[in-house]
């Protein structure tokens, strides 16, 4: 297995308080990995610690991607070199038009990649055979980025995206937060489109429902900072069916006077 991601013996802290700590996930090409646990436990640190958003502090421990140190790269030089993340909360652009972000998103990864822009038409077809497929409507592109849009359009926006950047490691945030069945299906179908030998997938989530149409290969519990457990995709059943009880941390036993 050739490792695409490898965290090792992680520490993360935001103002001061540890969120993550001895935090230790290997992900190779051609795997999807699902790391579920209950609120507070760091899955969203962990997200923004990869996509290199500022108040994260990383205070021990390494991150390679490809082989490449992404402790050391700017959040731009994270998505040209293939690091996707779908946020839980996308966030919206009034003025930017989605069509237009999504072509300069695009063409900046290009440049930097050392590739020639996508031509207008090349684009153009590609994003509405992709809008298309995850059911994002011709009016949606149109419109300022995620301005107005649901909660459910807003993450099947952010699947279009996904879609036409093809990333090598894409980070999914509570991708399922916010969505009907019918919408869950569709974004899991663009999701499972890009799996190959080539990009692996970090699937964050509470839930085993998103588990049933994005199978994993791996699942990672997570509580309070920590991966407690990790399994085959029949682990998020028993989380399902057991909770996250049994895999909080115990307290210390008070210490007895001596006789």
């Amino acid at each position: 297995m050739t490792a695409l991601l490898e965290i090792r013996d992680l520490a993360v802290s935001v103002d001061g308080k540890t969120i993550l700590d001895e935090f230790e996930l290997v992900v190779g090409a051609g795997e999807v990995h699902a790391v579920m646990g209950p609120n507070g436990s760091g899955k969203s640190t962990l997200a923004y610690v990869l996509a290199g958003r500022e108040g994260y502090q990383v205070t021990r421990g390494t991150i390679r991607f490809l082989g490449r140190d992404l402790l050391t790269l700017e959040p731009e030089e994270r998505a040209a070199a293939g690091l996707f993340l779908a946020m839980q909360y996308p966030v919206e652009i009034p003025g930017v038009a989605n069509m237009y972000f999504l072509r300069q998103a695009m063409n900046a990864i290009r440049k930097a990649r050392g590739e020639p822009d996508i031509s207008a038409a090349d684009f153009m077809k590609r994003l509405r055979a992709q809008a298309e497929l995850v059911g994002v409507p011709p009016e949606l592109l149109k419109r300022d980025l995620n301005a107005g849009f649901s909660g459910g359009e807003k993450k099947r926006n952010e699947i279009l995206q996904l879609l036409m950047l093809e990333p090598r490691l894409a980070v999914l945030d509570e991708t399922d937060s916010g969505l009907d069945i019918d919408a869950l299906r569709t974004v899991a179908e663009g999701v499972n489109r890009l799996r190959s030998p080539e990009r692996a997938m970090l699937v964050i989530t509470h839930y085993q429902r998103l588990l049933d149409y994005i199978v994993p290969d791996r699942v990672h519990v997570l509580v309070d900072g920590r991966i407690r457990r990790s399994g085959g995709k029949e682990l998020a059943l028993e989380l399902e069916a057991e909770g996250y009880a049994a895999f909080q941390p115990k307290p210390a036993e008070p210490a007895t006077a001596a006789a």
